[in-house]
């Protein structure tokens, strides 16, 4: 009996040092997980040096890409990516241009309203574009990208079934508010992230997407329209453009590299004081950049909303103005791209006053010309000076404000860019409407060109009488 004492006694030991030992390897595990989520959790050094990622799909979308990646062969592929899903999401901006015609001629409507789809899109883009950047610098462009995908998709099926003028804009407005709102500011910003000695080309390459769109789509929609009708090429480009940004959004996971900002006191830090841009508090800057905006795209929008319909009045058929507003846009691709290398030499702000300067001259020279081969070589003329002016803005943000605010600032001032396409477009129509011409709603254009002009020029006397811009270092490594 003592016998069975004792190996009870022992095997009562046995567990009871099984669970002491038990529960301290629990203890143990439990303090070393907190301790490794405090040391990840906690910011990493900015002078620390980070790991390669060599995947871009591998990587989480919540992680910061090393800042080696700048300027990288990666950051190229990226940016190649990146110019296809601005091609696909934003086919809807110029393609209602090319439909205008038959749009009215269908629904019975004068041409102010058959101008509304094209202004409740470029509203609803500019809105969208605030939410599709806040959004992208909390989460990712991932799931904005996917959203837009289903959102461009959906647009333009639901506006070849339409039934009426109303069905057919709020159709547009959906596919500015969540479709190619997510294709324009949340890329450019961060494009302007990925690159930083190259950061104006890179920027450029990403914005001509906008107008290779431009370029790309109007013929082969108006080809459509004369073949299959308007509806069923409708439907089609929603099924081809959004299928085709879904797979091209799987390869954008990957978070923009963190940056080194100038320490405070050094050469940089005074050289640039992103807490004052252009020696302003923020609100006031970023009210002025949205101001020149607006001025600028109003001016800009008339020919390019108009071309097509100006044409057709002027007896030479929507055809022509077709081939016009393709040529525009295709010098508009040119003429970012050498706006970027200028951007890198001279810096946001004086290529923007130098596309704004160039841009009036361009209105002026429609006025006193109206013959076919004239409206070419102006609507070459005007793709050329305008085509840098939008991608500037995104410059002058990178450049004079803070990168991890590059997100939502840069989506407020292509906000305000789009609501000047917005309003120009319809202005436009209704000067039209109220005149019976277009020559008036050039006059309109040229006037809010000068208030752009005006505003523009003296943020470039601010930055000149402060000294200049930097630019922002990348980290070590």
């Amino acid at each position: 009996m003592g016998a069975r004492i004792q190996r009870k006694l022992a095997s009562s030991a046995y567990l009871s040092s099984a669970e002491s030992y038990q529960n301290h390897i629990i203890n143990a595990a439990a303090s070393t997980a907190g301790r490794l989520w405090q040391h990840l959790a906690r910011p990493l050094p900015l002078s620390s040096k980070l790991p390669r990622m060599p995947h871009t799909s591998d990587s989480p979308t919540s992680a910061a890409a090393p800042a080696s990646l700048i300027d990288s062969r990666q950051a190229a592929w990226r940016l190649l990516v990146t110019l296809g899903l601005v091609v696909l999401g934003n086919s809807s901006m110029y393609v209602v241009s090319v439909v205008l015609p038959a749009v009215q001629a269908e629904f019975g409507v004068g041409r102010a309203d058959a101008s509304l789809p094209y202004t409740l899109m470029m509203v609803c883009l500019g809105i969208g574009g605030l939410w599709t950047g806040r959004l992208a610098d909390r989460h990712g462009l991932l799931p904005v990208l996917c959203v837009g995908a289903v959102g461009v998709c959906g647009g333009f099926v639901w506006a070849g079934m339409s039934g009426s003028i109303w069905g057919f804009g709020l159709a547009h407005g959906l596919m500015g508010l969540i479709g190619a709102s997510a294709t324009f500011a949340p890329l450019l910003a961060d494009t302007a992230l990925w690159w930083n000695k190259r950061r104006g080309i890179a920027v450029a390459v990403c914005a001509s997407g906008n107008y290779i769109a431009g370029a790309l789509w109007p013929p082969i929609v108006q080809h459509g329209i004369g073949t299959i009708g308007w509806r069923p090429t409708y439907v089609l480009m929603g099924l081809v453009c959004g299928a085709g940004m879904l797979l091209l959004a799987l390869r954008m996971r990957q978070r923009p590299p963190l940056l080194v900002l100038p320490q405070v006191g050094s050469a940089a830090a005074v050289r640039v004081d992103r807490s004052r841009p252009f020696g302003l508090r923020p609100g006031q800057a970023q009210l002025l950049l949205c101001v020149a905006g607006v001025a600028c795209c109003v001016a800009m929008a008339m020919p390019q909303v108009h071309i097509v319909a100006y044409c057709t009045d002027l007896g030479f058929g929507a055809a022509r103005g077709a081939e016009m507003l393709s040529l525009m846009l295709a010098c508009g691709i040119v003429s970012r791209i050498v706006s970027g290398l200028v951007c890198d030499r001279i810096g946001g702000v004086r290529t923007l006053l130098w596309g704004s300067a160039l841009q009036g001259v361009a209105l002026v020279l429609f006025l006193p010309f109206d013959g076919l081969v004239p409206l070419y070589v102006i609507s070459a003329l005007f793709g050329l000076f305008q085509g840098g002016i939008v991608p500037a803005y995104a410059i002058i943000v990178r450049e004079y404000f803070p990168p991890h605010e590059a997100g939502a600032r840069v989506g407020a001032v292509i906000m305000a860019t789009l609501l000047g396409m917005a309003l120009g477009g319809w202005m436009s129509g209704w000067v039209f409407d109220v005149t019976g011409s277009y020559r008036a709603a050039f006059v309109n254009g040229m006037g809010w060109n000068l208030l752009n002009l005006s505003i523009v020029g003296w943020l470039y006397w601010r930055v000149r009488h402060q000294g200049g811009a930097g630019r922002l270092q990348p980290s070590a490594g």
